[in-house]
């Protein structure tokens, strides 16, 4: 298997039994392939702790339920990225990889953040919704863009293979700089767009909850 991925010998490998194993023979994989089976099980797990507590945590200071939709929308562009770096690199995925996969979760809602934040800031103080949307990407652009750029570049060393044992973790840093690339850009077209249609659920929420909310009795 040499110059050859852990997962790619094993998949070959696993094709090649299917052929010649005989009937009623069982097989599994030790070793590495066993602590790499493993390994991607607990990060899937993580990944999706990682999710339920990014929701959590929006949750609570948008004091909203529907709004940490709108940001978290821009999740699944950081993965569209990431794998879409890995594939022009030609970058295995590996356990590094999948790090970097889990580093986005975090690092990618920030732009959202920024962007409806300020868009609520100017709804409170009276604005229309779609005028607060136009204002804020104008606001924003410039720290969004300078904080994206500062972590791109500060993960260039990582995805170029820098240093002793870098090219195991070149990976991470494609999958972080490529997640960052397309949800940076994409978050600024459809955020403001998901956000229009997460505040009209919102209303409608408003309206049942007004249908069913009991009457205050009358003062005599």
């Amino acid at each position: 298997a040499e110059g050859m991925a852990l997962g790619d010998a094993l998949n070959f490998a696993e094709e090649e039994l299917r052929t010649i194993a005989p009937a009623g023979v069982t097989y599994t994989f030790s070793g590495e392939g066993e602590m790499l089976g493993e390994s991607i099980t607990n990060l899937g797990i993580a990944l999706l702790l990682a999710i339920i507590f990014i929701y959590m945590v929006l949750a609570s200071q948008f004091e909203s339920f529907i709004h940490p939709f709108t940001i978290m929308i821009s999740l699944p562009f950081s993965a569209i990225g990431a794998l879409l770096g890995l594939l022009i690199t030609g970058e295995a995925m590996s356990i590094f990889a999948m790090i970097g996969f889990i580093m986005l979760m975090g690092l990618v809602t920030k732009n959202a953040i920024l962007l409806v934040d300020f868009a609520n800031q100017l709804r409170e103080q009276g604005h229309e919704m779609k005028e607060s949307l136009i204002e804020a990407g104008a606001i924003r652009l410039r720290p969004i863009l300078m904080t994206t750029a500062a972590m791109i570049f500060g993960m260039l060393p990582v995805a170029i293979g820098h240093g002793d044992g870098g090219e195991l973790r070149m990976g991470m840093g494609i999958a972080v700089i490529g997640g960052l690339i397309t949800s940076t850009l994409l978050t600024l077209l459809v955020v403001p767009v998901f956000y229009t249609y997460m505040e009209g659920v919102a209303n409608v929420g408003r309206r049942i909850a007004g249908v069913f909310r009991k009457k205050k009795p009358a003062e005599h």
